[in-house]
């Protein structure tokens, strides 16, 4: 699927920047995306920060079990050059 993420990187705050299968990349700030019990302990940077690559979903996954859908990752990246 072109939504996996193949990399990422921490930027800062609750921004990530990430590069997909289909040759997108950008950046996204998923504060506005944190609600949630689920995504509470998200809202702590040091927390945020936390997250890997997961590798048979291929999407951002956090150590309390947090993730996003990558088609919402992709949809919603700024794409930079």
């Amino acid at each position: 699927m072109d939504y996996h993420v193949l990399e990422a990187r921490y930027l800062g705050g609750h921004s990530v920047w990430l590069k997909f299968r289909d040759g997108t990349s950008g950046e996204i700030d998923l504060a506005a995306a944190l609600r949630g019990p689920v995504f509470e302990p998200l809202r702590d940077p040091a927390f945020f920060k936390a997250f890997v690559i997961h590798p048979e979903f291929h999407t951002l996954v956090w150590p309390n079990g947090a993730d996003f859908a990558p088609e919402f990752l992709h949809d919603n990246i700024r794409v930079t050059a």
